[in-house]
Formats: structure tokens, C-alpha cells, sequence
């Protein structure tokens, strides 16, 4: 858990970071909550009155957002977690990469879930096979029209890896399908790091990308040129 996050949703959040992923991201800064099985088991009315003594940093923007891990998969257990918290009016948030769409992850985003961040792995299936380690990228498009049907507020984020992610190409075919969505706000570029490397060492994991570089600020101004025409917004994060 975070108490005092700044890049995961609108304002200061309280960010919890969920176990388990059905994803086994190339670039993952989060290796150790890919696992289904370990993380701390917490009561609803537990995280409940931590996150209350956090409240009053919220301001007008913050809230709390639920990230991984991937969230959905327990999207039955955080439903009566947020209806509390929009109970006492406050802001959420999900951060997922779309894998799941089930009635409790309905339920979820449809009643009690006010921002969905929503993970661009890669715009092609071969690529979102070699990211994830995973098949059928359509479950994000998937996902996606399901949010933009429901009117509610969604934000993309898009990790940029050079020679990878980064091709224009790639940028375009990612701004014409969603040019049209009404309920993106905005798309964040997540610029590619090696922060999480450490943690692929310690469980014993290669991380395949370590021959990858860091972005520099020419790549990303031009990805946010290519963006900026689709979007109402394009930030950097």
C-alpha cells in the first residue's frame, strides 16, 4: 500500500496494490505480485478505516486507487470495499489491464468505480503476445468498448519502449481506434524504465528486457506529437 500517491489516478492517492496476474509483463516493475499466491489477506472493513485516516489528503481530486497485481481478479472481494468507499465520498479508481470482464468486474466498474486506467500493452497481437506472454489482445479492446458504453470516465496509459512500443506506426493504429471513445480523458505515456530490475534478481527471474534503453525526452515529445491529434490529452507520467 501507498498512502500518499501521486502518479496513479486524479489528486493524492491511496494506492493498494493487489496480489496476482494472469500477465507476465516483459517490463513489469511489480514482479512480485504476478504470483496468485501470497500478498497479505486484509478485511474489507480493514483497508476501510486505513484508508479514512488518510482522507484528509484527498482534497477535491484524490481518493484511492487499486492497482496490481491486476485488481479485476478479485473484483467480487473489492465491491463492498467500494461501495463504502463512495458511501463516504470518495474518489476511485482502477488500474487494469483489461484481461477480465465478468459480472463482479461489471458490478464493480458499473456502480462504484469512477476512473478506469486502462494498460495498452501493444496494438498488434504478436506484440501483446511477446509483452505478456499471453494471447488474444482483443480482450482490451474488449474491455475498452464495454467502459465507453457505460459513459464512464476511462484513461489509457501506454508503456513507450523503444524499439518496441515506439514505432509511429503503432502510435497511429492505437489513435484511430480509440479517436472516437467519449469517455477517454486522457492517454498517459508511461516513458520505459528498469526500476523494477531488482526484483526480477531477487525472485530468481531473467529480465529479458535488459538490453532495452531509457527513452529520450526527442521520443517522447515526438510520441506525443503522434498522440496529440486522438486525444483531448496526452501526458506523461
Amino acid at each position: 500500500m501507498e498512502s500518499f500517491g501521486t502518479h496513479d489516478g486524479p489528486g493524492v492517492r491511496f494506492v493498494i496494490f493487489l496480489q496476482g496476474c494472469k500477465l507476465k509483463c516483459l517490463y513489469c516493475h511489480n514482479p512480485d505480485t504476478i504470483a496468485m499466491e501470497g500478498g497479505k489477506p486484509y478485511h474489507v472493513n480493514e483497508l476501510f478505516d486505513l484508508i479514512l485516516k488518510s482522507k484528509s489528503y484527498f482534497g477535491k481530486n484524490g481518493g484511492v486507487t487499486v492497482s496490481g497485481g491486476e485488481p479485476l481478479l478479485q473484483a467480487k472481494a473489492l465491491i463492498p470495499l467500494f461501495k463504502k468507499l463512495k458511501e463516504e465520498g470518495i474518489h476511485t479508481a482502477l488500474d487494469t489491464n483489461g484481461r477480465i470482464l465478468n459480472h463482479f468486474a461489471e458490478e464493480l466498474m458499473d456502480k462504484y468505480t469512477d476512473l478506469v486506467m486502462l494498460d495498452i500493452k501493444h496494438m498488434t497481437e504478436d506484440g501483446y503476445e511477446y509483452i505478456t506472454g499471453m494471447e488474444n489482445n482483443q480482450t482490451t479492446f474488449n474491455f475498452s468498448q464495454y467502459r465507453e458504453r457505460s459513459k464512464k470516465t476511462m484513461w489509457l496509459r501506454y508503456v513507450l519502449i523503444p524499439g518496441i512500443t515506439d514505432h509511429p506506426e503503432l502510435l497511429v493504429s492505437m489513435g484511430e481506434y480509440f479517436k472516437d471513445y467519449q469517455s477517454i480523458e486522457k492517454i498517459e505515456i508511461q516513458p520505459y524504465h528498469k526500476l523494477g530490475v531488482h526484483k526480477w534478481k531477487e525472485l530468481g527471474w531473467d529480465y529479458q528486457l535488459k538490453d532495452a534503453r531509457e527513452n529520450t525526452e526527442n521520443e517522447i515529445e515526438i510520441a506525443k506529437e503522434i498522440l496529440r491529434p486522438y486525444f483531448k490529452s496526452v501526458v506523461v507520467n
